[in-house]
């Protein structure tokens, strides 16, 4: 089965309306919040095709600049428990069906 031009068009319009960062809960310090928001999404599209990538350079980055033990899940379809410290936690969509959750528990 073949694309038609229209198909091609509606997937690049559909990327284009989901790329900004859509943020579902963060009980996060504002400044903080931005921040990790902005690393997520710079790590999504610098590995965009590898997850795990995305995962660790973000692991690696908060861990750096915020103090250690950061946990980071990226993927589609996922359900996730989580305990953690309160104000450091950031759950949230990228690329449509991107979800990135970023946490820290000690």
């Amino acid at each position: 089965m073949e694309e038609t031009e229209e198909d091609k068009k509606d997937e690049a319009d559909y990327k284009r309306l989901h790329s900004f960062p859509l943020i579902r809960h963060s009980d996060m310090p504002e400044e903080m919040r931005v921040e990790t928001m902005e690393l997520c999404v710079t790590a999504c599209e610098k590995h965009a095709t590898n997850n795990e990538s995305a995962a660790k350079m973000i692991k690696e980055t908060m861990d750096k600049k915020f103090g250690s033990s950061w946990h980071v899940v990226i993927g589609e379809g996922f359900g996730f428990e989580i305990t953690h410290e309160v104000k450091n936690l950031l759950y949230m969509f990228f690329g449509g069906s991107l979800a990135v959750c970023v946490w820290k528990c000690s």
